[in-house]
C-alpha cells in the first residue's frame, strides 16, 4: 500500500489525483503531518509525501532503521513539477515509484541512485538473490574500474558494462554461481534459481528434519540454498505439513507430481517402501529428475528428529537435489509506427533488460540511445529477415537475454512469426505488443476502423498474388473496412491498382480512402481521398491505404466507419428531439 501525506491546499489536490488514478493502492493520511508520516511508514511499503525534501527528511531520520526494510519514499514538490526518489530507490522501489508518479501528475521523475542514473543495472535488482559487497562492486562498475566475472553458465541477465568481464584481473570480482563462494574485499555473488529439491517425507515429518535435511544436504554438496528455485514432490505429499512448511520457510514454490509420472521415471535409488505408501519406487529423486536438470545429489535420507537426545526417531525425510540449465529469454519487442512517445513503457523495459539486441538496421537506429551500456548489437539491413530471427533464437539458446526488435507490433507482418517458427520449447519466449502502422495511421484518419476491418499485405513476395486476389475478393465481397500493407514499391507497381478495381466491383468510386505515410513520424502526411479518386502512383512502401466499406463516410475531413450500418438521417434526429 501506498501512503499519501499533504500539509498544504496545492498539495492535497495533487494528492487526491494520484488517489483517484490509483484506487485500491492507496491510503490518504490525514491530521497532523508528523504523525501522518509516522503512521503512514510503520503501515506502508511506499510514501508519497506533497512536502520539501528537507521536511521530509527530518520527519523520516528518527524513523530510518534498515534499507532492506524501509519503505521507499517520493517527493513531490509544491508546484507539482518533480517526484523525487527520496528513500529506497532499489529496494522501496522509489525510483520507479518517482516515475509512475510522474506520468499521473506530470511531474518529471528526479532519480539520483548512481546505478540508475549511469544506465547500469542494480545488483540488488536484477530478480536474484545477491551476497557479498554490492555497493563496493557496484562503485567500480560505476568508475569503469576492471571487474571480473566468474559465472558457472551463461544466464539472461541485462547487459552489463564493457568494464566487467570474464577472465580478466579486475579490482572487484562479479560471481554468478549457485555454489558456495568465498568472498573477499569488493566481491559479489548472485545467485541463480538453479536448483530444484526433491523431498519424500513420513506423515508427520516435522518441518524442522526436512529443512535441516536440505539446508545439510545443500551444504555438504557445496551448494546455496539461496539458489533453490522450487521444492518438488509426489501428489500424495501436497499436503504433508513438514513438507508444505519446509517450500514456506525456504521461500520457495512446492510443485507436486503423479505418483504413475514418478514411476516411469528411471532413478538410482529405487525402493519397496514408497511404492507401497505413494505407488511409486522413488519419490525425493524422481521428483527432482522430473523438475529436470542434472541429478548432483542422490537421495539423501536426514538422520532423525530431533537431531541430539534420546528422543530422536528414525529418519522420516529423503531428499535430491538437480542443477537446470540455464535457459534464455528472448523478448519480440513492436517498436511501434516510429514515434518515441508510442514506444509503450513495457517495450522500453524489455530492451533495457536485454544483453543482446538483434534487429534491423534502421530499428535500431530508433532505440539505440535506450540501451545499457554493453549491449551488443546484432544488426543487418533490409530482407535479412529469417537471419535475424535465427540468430536471436541461436543468442537466446546460449543463454542469453536477448530483444528482437520490428516496427509497429512485432506480430503484425514483422519479426515474431520467423522468430516462433525457429524458437523451441528450450528457450523462453515472451512477446511484447506494439501500436501498428494499421491503428497508427486510423487514429490520424479519424475512425475508419470502427467496425470490421482486416489488414492484408500486397507484397507477394512472401505470399503468392493468386492468394492475396482472394482475400481482397473475400474482403470486397464481405463489406469490410481494408487496409493495405506495403502497398506500391518500385519493383510492385501494379498490385495496389487491381486491388482497387477489386474493390470498385463493391463500393461506389465516391467510397472513403485514406492515405497516410510515416504516420507518427515527423514527415508524416496524411489525406482522405476516395476510391475513384485515389492515384496510386502517389502510394509508397512507407504508405498505409485505407479503403472504407460502403457505410464509411467523411465527415470534417475524417474518415468514420461507424459501430452499425445504419446513419442517423436529419428525420431521425427530429423526431428524438421532439420525442426529449
Amino acid at each position: 500500500m501506498i501512503g499519501l501525506i499533504s500539509a498544504t491546499a496545492a498539495g492535497t489536490v495533487a494528492r487526491d489525483r494520484l488517489a483517484a488514478a490509483w484506487p485500491g493502492r492507496t491510503v490518504v493520511y490525514e491530521g497532523p503531518v508528523r504523525e501522518a508520516v509516522q503512521r503512514a511508514f510503520a503501515e506502508c511499503e511506499q510514501l508519497v509525501c506533497f512536502l520539501a525534501t528537507g521536511a521530509v527528511v527530518r520527519l523520516l531520520a528518527p524513523l530510518l532503521s534498515d534499507k532492506s526494510s524501509d519503505p521507499g519514499v517520493v517527493c513531490v514538490d509544491e508546484a507539482g513539477r518533480h517526484a523525487v526518489a527520496l528513500l529506497g530507490g532499489h529496494g522501496g522501489g522509489a525510483n520507479a515509484l518517482a516515475g509512475a508518479v510522474g506520468e499521473v501528475l506530470g511531474a518529471a521523475p528526479v532519480v539520483t541512485t548512481a546505478t540508475d542514473a549511469a544506465g547500469v543495472p542494480g545488483l540488488d535488482m536484477l530478480g536474484l538473490a545477491v551476497e557479498g559487497d554490492v555497493a563496493g562492486v557496484s562503485r567500480a562498475m560505476l568508475d569503469g574500474a576492471r571487474v571480473e566475472l566468474r559465472a558457472d553458465a551463461v544466464w539472461p541477465l541485462p547487459a552489463l558494462p564493457p568494464n566487467v568481464s570474464l577472465g580478466a584481473e579486475g579490482v572487484a570480482v562479479l560471481h554468478v554461481s549457485d555454489r558456495v563462494v568465498e568472498l573477499g574485499a569488493q566481491a559479489v555473488v548472485l545467485r541463480p534459481a538453479s536448483l530444484a529439491v526433491g523431498v519424500g517425507a513420513s506423515r508427520g515429518a516435522p518441518a524442522g528434519e526436512v529443512v535441516g535435511l536440505i539446508r545439510d544436504t545443500l551444504r555438504e554438496a557445496g551448494l546455496s540454498p539461496l539458489s533453490i528455485a522450487e521444492l518438488v514432490t509426489v501428489d500424495a505429499k501436497a499436503d504433508e505439513p513438514g513438507i508444505v512448511a519446509a517450500a514456506s520457510q525456504l521461500g520457495v514454490p512446492l510443485r507436486t507430481y503423479a505418483a504413475d509420472e514418478l514411476a516411469r521415471i528411471k532413478v538410482p535409488n529405487p525402493s519397496g517402501a514408497p511404492l507401497a505408501a505413494v505407488g511409486t519406487p522413488s519419490v525425493a529423486e524422481a521428483a527432482a529428475l522430473a523438475a529436470g536438470g542434472e541429478l548432483l545429489v542422490p537421495k539423501r535420507k536426514s538422520r532423525g528428529w530431533p537431531p541430539l537426545g534420546p528422543e530422536r526417531r528414525a529418519a522420516m525425510a529423503t531428499c535430491a537435489v538437480v542443477r537446470r540449465s540455464p535457459r534464455g529469454r528472448l523478448a519480440v519487442v513492436g517498436l511501434g509506427p516510429g514515434a518515441r512517445d508510442l514506444l509503450t513503457p513495457r517495450a522500453r523495459e524489455e530492451l533495457r533488460r536485454a544483453s543482446v539486441l538483434v534487429g534491423l538496421d534502421q530499428y535500431v537506429d530508433q532505440i539505440r540511445d535506450l540501451l545499457r551500456p554493453g549491449t551488443t548489437i546484432l544488426e543487418s539491413g533490409l530482407g535479412a529477415e529469417e537471419a535475424r530471427a535465427r540468430t536471436a533464437v541461436a543468442e537466446a539458446r546460449k543463454g542469453h537475454a536477448v530483444a528482437l526488435i520490428g516496427s509497429g507490433d512485432a506480430g503484425v507482418y514483422a519479426m515474431a512469426s520467423p522468430a516462433l517458427a525457429e524458437a523451441g520449447a528450450d528457450i523462453d519466449v515472451v512477446g511484447v505488443p506494439g501500436v501498428t502502422a494499421a491503428l497508427a495511421a486510423a487514429a490520424i484518419l479519424g475512425a475508419p476502423l470502427g467496425h470490421d476491418h482486416v489488414s492484408i499485405s500486397l507484397s507477394d513476395l512472401h505470399t503468392p498474388w493468386e492468394v492475396i486476389e482472394r482475400r481482397v475478393r473475400a474482403a470486397a465481397e464481405a463489406d469490410i473496412v481494408v487496409t493495405f500493407y506495403n502497398p506500391r514499391s518500385r519493383g510492385r507497381d501494379w498490385q495496389l491498382p487491381k486491388a482497387l478495381s477489386i474493390l470498385s466491383e463493391h463500393r461506389e468510386p465516391a467510397t472513403p480512402v485514406g492515405v497516410v505515410r510515416n504516420a507518427s513520424r515527423p514527415d508524416e502526411s496524411s489525406r482522405v481521398t476516395s476510391l475513384a479518386g485515389l492515384d496510386p502512383a502517389t502510394v509508397d512502401m512507407m504508405t498505409v491505404v485505407t479503403v472504407g466499406n460502403t457505410a464509411t463516410r467523411e465527415i470534417a475531413g475524417l474518415m468514420v466507419t461507424p459501430r452499425g450500418y445504419r446513419w442517423q438521417s436529419a428525420d431521425t434526429a427530429s423526431a428524438r428531439e421532439e420525442a426529449e
